[in-house]
């Protein structure tokens, strides 16, 4: 297991970031959220991550990069 936090890159209205986070929450998974909207550092890491998409959520997960959530 890494011992690097999981990444969700999302904003606060989103269906889809808040059911990742509620996922990894309820899974005990510690993860790390960036509001992109009020975190330009963090916008910036996120499109890093998702080769310039604006698509959300970007998580990060053990360098593995994916956009959006459907659920577990």
């Amino acid at each position: 297991m890494s011992s690097e936090p999981v990444l969700i890159f999302g904003q606060d209205l989103c269906p889809y970031t808040s059911g990742a986070r509620e996922d990894f929450s309820r899974r005990k998974i510690p993860f790390e959220y960036i509001n992109v909207l009020e975190d330009d550092a963090g916008l910036a890491r996120m499109l890093k991550h998702s080769n310039g998409r604006r698509q959300i959520p970007v998580i990060v997960e053990a360098g593995k990069v994916t956009i959006g959530f459907g659920g577990s």
